[in-house]
């Protein structure tokens, strides 16, 4: 059976932790931040994990 490749635009958006957890930038802070307010827009800065309902097919795409 042929090796997996991993799916290049997803490694670049998740990594993952020592722990195996996989993190992911916050959406919603690339454009039309005007209307956003500052409290919003603060917490789109955080990291966030992958939500647990996703976790198995992102693995496998990312071939961890």
């Amino acid at each position: 059976m042929p090796k997996l490749k991993t799916r290049k635009g997803l490694r670049d958006r998740i990594r993952v932790t020592r722990n195996g957890k996989l993190i992911r930038k916050h959406a919603w802070k690339s454009h039309l931040l005007e209307h956003k307010s500052a409290k919003r827009k603060r917490a789109f800065r955080s990291d966030q994990p992958v939500a647990a309902a996703d976790r198995k097919q992102v693995r496998r795409s990312l071939g961890v």
